[in-house]
């Protein structure tokens, strides 16, 4: 990550928040158009004669998901006027990427749920998973090489080595009290936001984009991600399984350090530092626990602070734009970084 195009850029002047909308439907209509190639791309590169894979595969990737990342990758090439199509096989690949961490976390955390189904290695088994996973991972390689585009194969080679490292390190770092806040943002800009970043790096690269637009859609890119995540990680405290698709509280259960967690931890003392202390210290939770951790969130202001967090990213996001004329692409690009830390799904 590089943390100077993150914590230098400031609130495009032409752009105010209350002006922006949090939405991500412009974003979905633009694409429309390259979406129809990309999906069929994603439906064809993932078949193979071994029935489990294609099978598996769908199973996560037809159960919807907001598909950000790709879209991310095609409005970075069209907003720099991309005469090519090289952005479809790498928002194909970078899709897989995403879904074949998804089936490997899934498996390391023991999710339940996934998109709303049952995740995928309780149905097949964990061993069929990791294995699918790895398969995406490689479909994903020959769609970059295909383009012959050696610095788009680079951007993407990296952010995939970064990913795994980044969850590695929460593994890591699991029921760990020590953990300060940036330690939490080295954790998610490398778990997350190195593929925001990739996506729509990328995506400038293929189009041919002048060094400056593709490191100002890279800057895009990583502060979305982690405007992203941090109310990911908020809506693990305040959401339902029903509309995030995946139980509410696994984060909590799993001892993560998340920015919520870390804020509270900071705000609270005697009795309540005791239950943080017993829950994620000592990893001893029972029954209610969670439904009291939700209530000690609010009540020190946490999410609350966390959002002010996730906010200060999602601006940056949009100050990287100013780099770009007004027009549809940054329109939907600046709804994008806002409906990021307003979103409730």
């Amino acid at each position: 990550m590089d943390s100077a195009n993150i914590d230098t850029v400031r609130p495009a002047p032409d752009a105010t928040p209350e002006l922006v909308k949090a939405d991500v439907k412009a974003l979905v209509s633009l694409c429309e158009p390259d979406m129809v190639d990309i999906n069929a791309l994603i439906t064809a590169r993932m078949q193979s004669e071994v029935a489990v894979i294609p099978a598996l595969a769908a199973h996560l990737i037809a159960a919807g998901g907001k598909r950000l990342r790709p879209l991310l990758c095609v409005a970075a090439a069209r907003m720099c006027g991309t005469t090519n199509t090289h952005h479809h096989n790498f928002s194909a690949a970078v899709e897989f990427i995403h879904t074949a961490t998804l089936l490997h976390d899934d498996v390391v955390d023991s999710s339940q749920l996934r998109r709303g189904k049952v995740a995928a290695h309780l149905i097949w088994g964990a061993p069929s998973s990791v294995l699918v996973g790895d398969f995406l991972f490689a479909r994903a390689f020959e769609l970059m090489v295909e383009t012959g585009s050696l610095r788009a194969l680079d951007i993407l080679s990296k952010a995939s080595a970064i990913i795994t490292q980044g969850e590695v390190l929460q593994l890591m770092k699991a029921f760990d009290l020590t953990l300060t806040q940036a330690d939490y943002i080295e954790i998610i800009s490398s778990k997350t936001a190195a593929l925001f970043s990739a996506a729509s790096e990328s995506g400038a690269v293929a189009s041919g984009a002048s060094e400056e637009k593709i490191k100002a859609l890279y800057s895009y890119g990583m502060n979305l991600g982690l405007a992203f995540q941090i109310q990911d990680d908020i809506l693990d405290y305040q959401g339902d399984a029903a509309d995030l698709g995946k139980n509410a509280g696994d984060d909590f259960a799993e001892g993560k350090s998340t920015l919520p967690l870390i804020l509270a931890m900071a705000a609270t003392s005697g009795s309540d530092a005791a239950f943080w202390e017993r829950t994620v210290g000592k990893r001893e939770q029972k029954p209610g626990d969670f439904q009291h951790a939700q209530g000690l969130m609010i009540s020190s202001g946490a999410l609350d602070a966390a959002r002010a967090v996730a906010r200060g990213y999602a601006d940056k996001a949009r100050a990287a734009l100013s780099l770009f004329d007004q027009g549809p692409w940054r329109q939907a690009l600046e709804s994008l970084a806002v409906y990021s830390v307003e979103r409730q799904t």
